[in-house]
């Protein structure tokens, strides 16, 4: 099973919990690809009653009417959720709107005591690699946190204003201990929330090889340029096919990344790997 605890998560952990009484409301940012496995269960226990938005990043690459399904069923749990596309430039305005409305009544308590204009704090927190440091970007209209497409882009955490209205704690991509099982990890690898030096990349490649041939099979004969044939082969026989039409010999590992990274990019097209409907009850609780 893929693990991964560094000392520096420790850290941001213990920083988030510093840190959690100065602000007003959590924006808890899950992938829209896999939107349950990358629920950190540290961010509930921290919180701790604190209001908290969820909000679905990478929307865009996820299927449209899945990201649906898991909005009404964060919904229908008591949460506040959404789904945003991180790079619009009407991001940032939508979600300032949805937290004042969240937060009106706070917002009115303060204006009765005196404070028109009443500053709300956020901190934002996710998996690494979930689009916190983009998000924050459109947020804030600059380029004020570093953005890179892979884990543990942010090493520390900074305080950003947005207007007079909105600050925001950028804090670095958390994990947690101990994953509940290899399929979390394994899509948690394959969305890119974990460094691609620490797992095999042919284990990886190979679930995403699995998902992708029952879920979007005429993206993957296209991109791949398979045929119908191929794709009754076994997983390890058609990635050993796949390794060979990409030019890549024998080096399955490396054939492994190309799924994963194209799986990134949207080339195999958009997806959702959590299904509402696998949910069990032991699950949910």
């Amino acid at each position: 099973m893929i693990q991964w605890f560094p000392g520096h998560m420790a850290k941001a952990i213990r920083q988030f919990e510093e840190n959690i009484h100065l602000v007003d409301i959590v924006f808890e940012l899950v992938d829209a690809r896999c939107p349950f496995s990358s629920i950190n269960p540290e961010v509930a226990r921290i919180s701790q009653g604190k209001p908290r938005l969820m909000i679905l990043t990478k929307a865009d690459l996820a299927n449209p009417n899945i990201t649906n399904q898991w909005l009404s069923y964060f919904k229908n749990q008591g949460y506040a959720a959404i789904a945003i596309d991180s790079k619009k430039n009407t991001t940032g305005k939508y979600i300032t709107k949805v937290v004042k409305d969240l937060l009106a009544d706070k917002i009115d308590d303060a204006k009765e005591k005196g404070f028109d204009k009443k500053v709300i704090r956020a901190i934002c927190v996710g998996v690494p690699n979930v689009g916190k440091s983009t998000l924050l970007n459109q947020i804030v209209k600059r380029r004020a946190a570093q953005v890179g497409n892979r884990a543990g882009v942010t090493k520390g955490q900074q305080w950003l204003k947005s207007s007079d209205e909105l600050e925001l704690l950028d804090t670095p991509g958390i994990l947690w201990p101990k994953f509940q099982n290899d399929d979390i990890a394994n899509k948690l690898a394959m969305t890119g929330a974990i460094k691609d030096s620490i797992y095999h990349s042919d284990d990886v490649g190979l679930f995403a090889l699995h998902f992708f041939r029952t879920t979007n099979p005429k993206e993957l004969i296209d991109r791949y340029h398979l045929s119908e044939d191929d794709m009754e082969l076994s997983d390890v026989d058609l990635l050993l096919k796949i390794t060979k039409k990409v030019g890549m010999q024998d080096d399955y590992e490396r054939a492994s990344m190309r799924i994963i990274l194209d799986s990134r990019k949207g080339k195999i097209g958009r997806f959702t790997l959590d299904d509402v409907n696998d949910l069990s009850e032991e699950e949910e609780e």
